[in-house]
């Protein structure tokens, strides 16, 4: 703490604060005086006090006068007497902090630097106001602002129907000069802003027109569901026109996949229509694959009925156990060609007709294709080609085959290759009248093929391939003695084991028995007639069999 200043503390000073007393340039020298002497009487009231310049403050005010916010304090020199700075600025450029320097007893005040006579700076009508006391000091009114005129509702655009200006061509950008208080086109008071130019007019048009447009999509899509759930379907009328077309049908295919390709063919009209008449008719389920001649311009009704039809159904059927010499001749004369082309093209091109490695490279067949023209129905256009049927088939064998496993298991029953397999279940077709009899056949075949057997010592002995042979099919092939004479490969009563390959083209039932042997010691068996056929271990056992079945024979005029 200074000698006669307030000392600093924790309270600031509060010029403006009600606590403090009366507001003003007195009430602060009052309250200056009490906080700092209390109710003790003030040591220089007594003491007259020079003021600045001609100027003096009476008793019981502050002893020091008002100090410029802007003025330092004047150091003074104890003890002598008083010197004038006249020519001392005050204005150093900073702030009261609320310290001023003591002033020692007797001393006289300094000289107020602007008590000289000077021209008066503040009394022209342009000049700023004087300086006031920090009591009387009050904040320059603001200025009212400027009504704004009121403006005319603008209509709500959106971007879209606008001219693509945004406000930032207004002024109101942070560009210098723009700012909201200063110069240039601000809000308030800047030139008024422009209208902008708007495309109303062709923005509805657009939006008209694509509304117009969507409600036409609705619509018409709205129809076709309409048509299509509850209306009737498009057909034509009547059994079709004189000009024919042939539709192959694949394996698998339904109603729908049907009649698309029947609209694509020009049979009928849409596939709702046949859809609808397909599941009308009660034998509408029962269309097979294969190759149709319909007219064009059916009804859906109609083309039903003609699909239904065998006579329209351009279908190759293999049965089971036909031998291949069989096939070719039933695809030349299906496909109109002079006998033999299909053999001819079976010899040449067997090794690009999808054959596995398996089923190639063995010697001394007699057909490379046997046991590979699956039985079953194949869809035969006019004017295809041998080569696509033969293909067909081979890839319908290739498909059956794999389902069966035949690779895995062959050489669990004692076989050396799929190949085997397949001849031993072309031997069981053949020899096997009835399917019935297949699982029994089946074990006859394998006993058979065993070496050290004492009843064939490894041979099989069967009629059917003396038939393959002579490309025959009889029953009466012979004596024993004369057929040992035949000299072919394929003669079971002469070689012992398999013969180089299958005999004959098996169906699934005969594949499944050659995998599923019947246990039992049977050697021998003969079919006496379709409900009987006897196994038996012995030749002599066999021969009293024999005479059985010769009685049978001559019963039935055979």
């Amino acid at each position: 703490m200074t000698e006669y200043g307030r000392g600093p503390g924790s309270e600031p000073w509060h010029p403006e604060d009600p606590a403090y007393g009366p507001q003003g340039w007195e009430g602060q020298q009052a309250y200056y005086q009490q906080t700092q002497y209390g109710n003790q009487q003030d040591p220089y009231q007594q003491q007259p006090q020079q003021g600045y310049g001609d100027q003096q403050y009476q008793g019981g005010q502050e002893h020091y006068a008002p100090h410029d916010p802007h003025q330092q304090g004047v150091p003074q020199q104890q003890g002598y007497p008083q010197q004038t700075y006249t020519g001392q600025p005050y204005d150093t450029g900073t702030w009261d902090t609320g310290q001023q320097a003591a002033m020692p007893y007797g001393a006289h005040a300094p000289a107020d630097p602007y008590g000289a006579q000077g021209p008066d700076l503040y009394g022209t009508p342009e000049a700023y106001p004087p300086p006031q006391p920090p009591g009387r000091r009050r904040a320059e009114p603001e200025q009212e602002p400027a009504r704004a005129e009121p403006e005319e509702p603008e209509e709500e655009n959106h971007p879209f129907f606008s001219d693509g200006d945004d406000d930032r061509d207004d002024g109101d950008g942070d560009e210098p000069g723009g700012s909201r208080r200063g110069g240039g086109q601000g809000r308030r008071g800047g030139k008024p802003k422009k209208k902008k130019k708007s495309r109303n007019g062709l923005a509805c048009l657009v939006v008209a027109l694509v509304m117009a447009g969507g409600a036409s999509g609705v619509a018409y899509f709205g129809y076709q569901f309409w048509q299509g759930r509850f209306g009737e379907a498009p057909d034509f009328a009547g059994d079709g026109t004189n000009e024919t077309v042939q539709v192959e049908i694949p394996k698998g295919a339904g109603g729908y996949e049907i009649a698309a390709l029947l609209v694509e063919n020009g049979v009928v009209k849409s596939q709702g229509a046949f859809v609808s008449a397909q599941e009308k008719n009660p034998a509408g389920k029962n269309i097979q694959d294969g190759v149709y001649t319909l007219k064009k311009g059916m009804s859906a009704a109609s083309a039903v009925e003609a699909m239904l039809d065998p006579a329209n159904r351009n279908a190759l059927t293999i049965p089971e156990g036909k031998r291949s010499a069989y096939i070719y001749a039933q695809i030349d004369k299906k496909l109109e060609l002079k006998p033999g082309t299909t053999k001819s093209v079976a010899t040449a091109k067997a090794k690009t007709l999808g054959l596995p490695a398996w089923a190639t490279g063995h010697p001394d067949l007699k057909d490379p294709l046997e046991g590979f023209l699956f039985p079953a129905s194949y869809p035969v256009a006019k004017g295809a080609k041998p080569e696509d049927v033969l293909k067909k088939m081979v890839a319908r064998a290739n498909a059956e085959y794999g389902k069966l496993d035949i690779e895995t298991k062959a050489a669990s029953l004692g076989l050396k290759s799929p190949w085997e397999l397949l001849t031993v279940a072309s031997l069981v077709q053949v020899e096997g009248k009835y399917k019935h009899d297949f699982d029994k056949v089946s074990r006859v075949v394998y006993n058979r093929l065993k070496p050290n057997n004492i009843e064939t010592v490894g041979r099989l002995e069967f009629d059917s391939t003396i038939n393959y042979i002579k490309e025959e099919s009889t029953l009466d092939v012979g004596t024993v003695a004369d057929l040992r004479k035949i000299d072919d490969p394929y003669n079971t009563y002469d070689i012992k084991g398999l013969t180089p390959g299958p005999i004959s083209n098996p169906g699934v039932d005969a594949i499944k028995s050659a995998l599923n042997p019947t246990p039992g010691p049977w050697y021998y068996f003969v079919s006496i007639n379709e409900d009987k056929t006897v196994f038996s271990v012995t030749n002599e056992e066999h021969n009293r069999n024999v005479e059985q079945y010769e009685k049978e024979r001559e019963k039935s005029g055979q």
